[in-house]
């Protein structure tokens, strides 16, 4: 039972449960964000709630070592709470704004406050195990998309907004340095298809992109420091 569990998650990414609210919490808004709480939560999970812990599936301290499932260490506190706002359901039970068969179950069980404690714990902690690129012949490539994009189609160059060594910047662009090329690729595919479409501007951008160039790019983004 352990292992059929274990393989769902990684197919997927983060966390299960049935939605639980606190009405004081959605009236008021989470109170500051407790670090210790947010670490608890994501080793241990809560399991009076329904709440995996986050380590099985990211790692300890959330330096995965699984390409499915992204680094999430020392990622932007607001880009963490956004993406885990998005997998839970929304307004009056409206649909998840980012759709993922394992993260929507995962993430309906937190409330406010859990979202806001994982964030800001996360944010703190740093990848000591960063990925790396694994294709030298797709780096030329990858570097020129990276910097200055593809004019011929408008696609602006990934390190406008990424940063020129893929830092990112808080809630809106998340750090890629370091993060697996294969979940880059996954995530630029999604935007897309049409599957991830939680971010109108990254669906326009990828939807010009090819195969070869979304793979060398997200190869090259793994690699900068």
């Amino acid at each position: 039972m352990k292992r059929v569990l274990s393989r769902m998650l990684v197919a997927g990414g983060l966390m299960l449960g049935a939605s639980v609210t606190l009405p004081s919490l959605a009236a008021e808004g989470p109170a500051k964000p407790d670090a210790t709480r947010g670490a608890n939560l994501y080793e241990q999970g809560d399991a009076s709630r329904g709440i995996i812990a986050c380590a099985s599936c990211h790692g300890a301290a959330g330096d995965s070592t699984i390409a499915a499932n992204p680094k999430l260490a020392g990622q932007h506190e607001g880009y963490l709470r956004r993406q885990l706002n998005d997998f839970r359901p929304g307004p009056e039970g409206a649909a998840p704004a980012r759709t993922s068969v394992v993260m929507n179950p995962l993430a309906a069980p937190l409330n406010d406050q859990d979202v806001a404690n994982l964030a800001y714990y996360l944010a703190q902690q740093t990848v000591k195990t960063p990925a790396t690129a694994g294709h030298e012949d797709l780096v030329e490539k990858g570097q020129e998309i990276w910097r200055g994009g593809i004019a011929a189609k408008g696609v602006p160059a990934c390190a406008a907004c990424h940063g020129a060594n893929g830092n990112g910047m808080d809630a809106q662009y998340p750090y890629l340095r370091g993060q697996f090329s294969s979940y880059i690729q996954a995530q630029l595919e999604g935007f897309r298809s049409g599957q991830r479409m939680n971010n109108q501007p990254m669906h326009d951008i990828a939807i010009r992109m090819t195969d070869a160039e979304i793979r060398a790019v997200s190869d090259y983004a793994a690699g900068l420091r």
